[in-house]
């Protein structure tokens, strides 16, 4: 053991050094103010913010998620272009958006393509057409119209 005491006398390490740190406040501050500082940037003396903090929300701000507002009048749509697309790739479907975008109804003819290549098309236009409030419905089994 006096081997052991000895390295540990050459390091200087003994147990007063491990309470060293410790404080008997554990980290709480003692400048610590109870009542707000006046003024500043950040310390406002009533807020609206501050006096509803625990009540409820209000329900008439509320908007659930995927209801769209209702109109009383349906938007005109005289002249309304329709256009016939086949696409034949991916990139087809960038056509099938700048029609949508242009105010256009696009019927799609997916017949003779790969089954995943025109369920990416089909993906891609309705994603395309929801952001527009579009839509996009099936005709038969093969055949789609996305309309803006």
């Amino acid at each position: 053991m006096s081997f052991i005491t000895n390295i540990m006398k050459s390091m200087r390490y003994n147990n007063q050094d491990d309470d060293y740190d410790l404080d008997d406040d554990y980290g709480f501050d003692d400048d610590y103010d109870d009542e707000p500082q006046k003024g500043g940037l950040f310390n406002r003396k009533s807020s609206k913010a501050d006096s509803d903090y625990d009540d409820e929300p209000n329900v008439k701000s509320i908007v659930p998620f995927g209801h769209k507002k209702a109109s009383s009048q349906p938007a005109p749509r005289r002249g309304m272009e329709v256009t016939m697309i086949k696409p034949t790739s991916m990139d087809d479907s960038r056509d099938i958006c700048n029609y949508l975008l242009e105010g256009k109804a696009v019927v799609l003819n997916m017949e003779g393509l790969h089954m995943e290549v025109a369920q990416r098309i089909i993906d891609f236009t309705s994603g395309a057409a929801y952001s527009m409030d579009g839509n996009l419905q099936k005709i038969s089994t093969y055949i789609f119209i996305a309309t803006p």
